[in-house]
């Protein structure tokens, strides 16, 4: 309610020098004055936003109405009406919530996970947190664990939590802890999806077939270090866009990405400079060829491309109408477009500054988590490297690097990105990271632009796979990477990310185990790319309750105030959208859908 100082009012009324009668003052039939008009509750209920006092020496009409208004000015100090209903309101719900009336979110999570105890056991609270997805060790997570640390020492009997102690833990972090225990991550239920993770996973554990590091029209030490794993190695880990994580078989040991490295440098080098640039110097189509082919992409005149549009360097001979780029490597997934890419990294710069930006920007990628460095896979690859030293010498004499560049260091530096060693569970945030359109899940960083992200899952979609690349679109339809080192690099965009390792190969270069995994994967659960979400009943969907769905649900009218009361987060209100008519005429359904305060005008 507005609150006025009427004696301001009045003691400026009887300074004013007013030189004729205030005739814009309307009066009633009575022609007298009304006695209401200093109280809020004036014929006309609406309120000037602005009302201008009198000046000394004049003045001006009080009201245009033909009722009479108050004489009522807005002074300084006075609380607007609509900061005053809030406070009013939050006042209220507070004392509601101090006297037991509204639960906390933190009452709410200790009900749920004490089942009617007045104690929670902490194994029992890691465990259902184990089973939301999220880990003890997640950077999100870290002040309630080193709080929970702490309280436990400093507790009676050290191994339990009453409310009060539980509530101090977690209020750090309540709202990703409420969200995690209220299933509204990506996969609600996520003990369900682990298990058959798992499945998959001895699945594909009994394949025997394929060789370590056996690369066709490469003896078998193509890369002599990669041949000393041993090839019952077999390991799966993912991550989802919510930083649920689940990991099966040897997900600790560290391997070389190899050619996995290849969409996360040239990701680097489009967040750099852009996609435009940098595909003055790579093309962007399969090259039908082996990726270690001593080949370019040198005739592209057939293809539409706008006139106007300069994608690259033109060597222009008299009298020829040039084509728009000649001597290109086809894409940046094969070797020839790779070592192009790794020039465009930190241009200008030496080795050692590049190679420390690389690796700053896996480690933010990755959460943090390993990101390590093989010296011995390095110095194999430069030993044994003739066919990419020819690859450079080739392009080098095209003209296919920028102007300046060192060839002969810019494959030393390939060399090393190759040898960057990760494991699948630091493999997989990377995976998930793309997957989450450039932010780290469980950092919550963003790491690439989304431009970045979005040609590299096209071109990882298209190319990602060797030879086996049309194939693998067609029956997994995901963005993937494979590496002579075994590992596979999956992306399910908005999902999750995931990395399968196992040493054994194909004839194509692809890991034996990885390829049944995803293949496998995609058979039980939705996610092709093509699948249809509403009418494609023969796969699992396991985001049946996430996705937009989270974003808004519906709900019965009488269940309202439960929600706000049950979901009223620091800083999210329950609105009520519109009512809308059900295909049944008999129901009326009422939508509601949680917004940020401020969210709207």
């Amino acid at each position: 309610m507005l609150q006025f100082r009427f004696s301001t009012v009045l003691k400026e009324l009887s300074q004013s020098n007013l030189k004729r009668p205030l005739t814009g003052i309307a009066r009633n039939k009575s022609s007298s004055p009304n006695p209401s008009c200093f109280r809020t509750a004036c014929p006309d209920a609406r309120v000037f936003s602005k009302v201008k006092t009198f000046q000394a020496g004049g003045h001006r009409p009080l009201c245009a109405s033909p009722w009479i208004r108050a004489f009522c000015t807005k002074t300084e100090g006075v609380i607007d009406a609509t900061e005053q209903v809030k406070k009013d309101e939050d006042a209220t719900t507070a004392k509601r919530r101090k006297a037991g009336i509204l639960p906390s979110l933190e009452d709410l999570l200790f009900y749920t996970i004490a089942e009617g105890q007045e104690t929670i056991p902490a194994h029992k609270f890691i465990t259902a947190l184990k089973a939301t997805g999220l880990r003890t060790g997640d950077p999100r997570l870290k002040e309630c664990m080193d709080m929970l640390k702490l309280t436990l020492q400093s507790s009676t009997d050290g191994v339990t939590l009453d409310k009060h102690l539980f509530k101090k833990c977690v209020q750090s972090n309540i709202v990703l802890l409420t969200q995690a225990f209220r299933k509204k991550f990506v996969i609600p239920d996520f003990p369900s999806f682990a298990s058959h993770i798992d499945e998959l996973y001895e699945s594909a554990k009994d394949l025997n077939e394929g060789q370590v590091c056996a690369v066709p029209l490469q003896v078998a030490d193509y890369i002599p270090q990669l041949a000393k794993f041993s090839p019952d190695l077999w390991a799966v880990s993912l991550c989802t866009v919510d930083g649920q994580r689940h990991t099966v078989g040897d997900t600790k040991v560290p391997f070389c990405l190899q050619s996995c490295v290849k969409p996360l440098k040239y990701a680097i080098a489009v967040h750099d400079h852009g996609t435009e640039y940098v595909h003055r110097f790579i093309g962007k189509e399969p090259s039908g060829l082996r990726f270690n082919k001593l080949f370019l992409d040198e005739d592209v005149q057939h293809r539409c491309v706008p006139q106007t549009v300069n994608i690259g360097p033109v060597h222009h001979i008299p009298g020829v109408t040039p084509p728009l780029y000649t001597d290109k490597p086809h894409n940046p997934m094969v070797n020839a477009g790779a070592i192009v890419c790794t020039s465009l990294i930190k241009q200008g710069a030496g080795n050692a500054e590049k190679f420390d930006y690389v690796m700053n920007f896996l480690q933010k990628m990755a959460g943090n988590e390993y990101v390590g460095f093989s010296n011995a896979t390095f110095q194999s690859e430069r030993e044994t490297g003739d066919r990419n030293f020819a690859i450079g010498y080739y392009m080098k004499e095209k003209k296919c690097f920028p102007e300046g560049t060192d060839m002969t260091s810019i494959l030393d530096f390939y060399f090393q990105l190759c040898s960057i060693e990760v494991t699948c569970e630091s493999a997989s945030v990377m995976a998930a990271t793309l997957a989450n359109g450039g932010f780290c899940p469980i950092t919550g960083e963003r790491v690439l632009s989304p431009e970045a992200v979005r040609d590299t899952l096209s071109l990882m979609h298209s190319c990602g796979m060797y030879d086996f690349s049309g194939q693998f679109a067609f029956h997994v339809g995901l963005p993937a990477k494979s590496g002579v080192a075994g590992g596979i690099l999956l992306v399910v965009p908005n999902v999750m990310g995931i990395m399968c390792w196992s040493p054994p190969l194909d004839k194509l270069g692809n890991s034996v185990r990885g390829i049944q995994f995803c293949t496998d994967l995609v058979s039980v659960f939705n996610f092709h790319n093509y699948d249809n979400l509403r009418h494609f009943a023969k796969k699992l969907d396991p985001r049946r309750e996430g996705g937009d769905q989270r974003q808004q649900q519906n709900f019965g009218p009488m269940d309202y105030e439960s929600l706000q009361q049950e979901l009223a987060l620091k800083d999210t209100l329950w609105k009520k959208v519109a009512p809308a008519e059900s295909n049944d005429d008999s129901s009326t359904t009422v939508v509601y859908r949680m917004e940020s305060v401020g969210e709207r005008s």
